[in-house]
């Protein structure tokens, strides 16, 4: 019945998008489209609250949250952060300003850079065999036994993603966070701390591996962002986030969790849920590990092969979606579909046609699945952000949104 599926035209729209802060660089957001998403929502939503299934980046939560209650899910911890800083946190008179946060930082900094002999000014050129053996230099933190606490990112990411210079601020505004744990914007600092990371980063957006100077054209262009300082990108978020806070909390009953999909759907009823489940077979856990290890700060174990810690600085036991395992992927969506109708919630379901399944093999478990129930697909075009260096950073994808009501 979806060999031929007609293209829908959506309802008029009635949630609408806010503006709201963008924090973190993400693969397959879809900030870009919300109003699309948004339809698409609108066509099957009746009553009770939305729960966003597989959460990201939260943009739905930051889109939305203003105007319905939302549960917010994603079992990746930074996800949960994320919505925290969209959906509960509100302004006190006791909150604290950008100055205040950078001040405490940075004698942290200046307490703990003495005892780095490897850090380096970007601002002075050097050549390429000096510029490397400072990024080994600095890599090789990660073999250093430390006495202090808060020294994570410096030990294990210096040379990376970041310099240990960069990797000194990132830790020690951390621990200043930690101090606010009590305050309601603290996923807003945390969230603030994740875009100075992301947008100081010498890698593409995300943290599968970072580059290499290869040559002279990659050491000039990791300079640029190896002078970028963490402390100013941080403040520059977080005063504009600051600005935009209510300073009561929100009407709204919303809830933020982070479990697996099908654990979720036990505890959300008589609503819509909007699932945007992985498409591809790369795992999300390897693009930002780095913010899950942010967010816990747990000082994990790192993924090794044949003895030697990988490139990439996984954190060893991550997440592994079978949305992502194509022999898993259809057993996953028969979960996902039984779950939402045990629930009786009405289903918004996002997916693509490159996706691990088709969308006419996806349709036929969905007509199992919702027998008697309304179903309908609706498409898009655009272009699906990669975050890759490569000729393919922007793909040509047909959005698909299943309507279930």
């Amino acid at each position: 019945m979806f060999k031929n599926v007609e293209r829908v035209v959506l309802a008029k729209t009635k949630i609408t998008q806010r503006p709201y802060p963008q924090y973190i660089k993400y693969m397959g957001s879809k900030s870009k489209i919300m109003d699309f998403v948004l339809s698409g929502i609108n066509d099957v939503y009746e009553d009770g609250g939305i729960c966003d299934l597989f959460g990201g980046s939260a943009s739905l939560a930051g889109a939305v949250g203003d105007q319905v209650a939302i549960h917010s899910n994603d079992i990746q911890a930074y996800s949960a952060v994320l919505a925290g800083a969209y959906l509960t946190a509100w302004r006190k008179n006791s909150t604290p300003e950008a100055a205040a946060i950078i001040e405490q930082a940075k004698a942290i900094v200046s307490r703990n850079r003495k005892a780095i002999r490897c850090l380096h000014d970007y601002a002075h050129p050097v050549s390429i065999k000096r510029f490397n053996a400072i990024e080994r230099e600095q890599q090789s933190l990660i073999e250093r036994n430390f006495r202090r606490p808060w020294h994570l990112f410096l030990k294990y990411y210096s040379g990376t993603w970041w310099s240990a210079e960069q990797a000194l601020w990132i830790d020690a505004i951390r621990e200043v966070a930690d101090q606010y744990k009590a305050d309601p914007t603290y996923d807003v600092i945390l969230s603030s701390l994740m875009f100075a990371m992301a947008y100081s980063s010498q890698g593409t957006g995300h943290y599968a591996q970072y580059r290499d100077a290869n040559t002279a054209s990659s050491m000039k262009d990791i300079s640029i962002y190896r002078k970028k300082s963490v402390a100013q990108l941080f403040v520059k978020k977080y005063s504009g986030a600051l600005a935009t806070l209510a300073t009561q909390p929100s009407d709204f009953q919303h809830k933020v969790t982070s479990l697996d999909y099908r654990e979720c759907l036990k505890e959300f009823s008589g609503g819509t849920v909007y699932a945007d489940p992985p498409y591809a077979f790369v795992h999300y856990s390897r693009f930002y590990h780095a913010l899950e290890t942010l967010v816990l700060y747990d000082y994990p174990e790192i993924q090794e092969k044949n003895g030697v810690v990988v490139k990439g600085r996984y954190r060893e036991n991550r997440h592994q979606s079978p949305f992502c395992i194509r022999s898993l992927v259809a057993g996953a969506f028969e979960d996902l579909f039984r779950g939402v109708s045990e629930s009786g919630s009405n289903l918004v379901l996002s997916y693509s046609n490159t996706g691990m399944i088709s969308i006419d093999d996806l349709g036929e478990i969905a007509s199992r699945e919702f027998a008697g129930k309304s179903i309908e697909l609706v498409f898009t075009d655009y272009k699906h952000m990669t975050l890759g260096r490569q000729f393919d950073r922007h793909r040509e994808v047909e959005e698909c949104l299943m309507l279930v009501k």
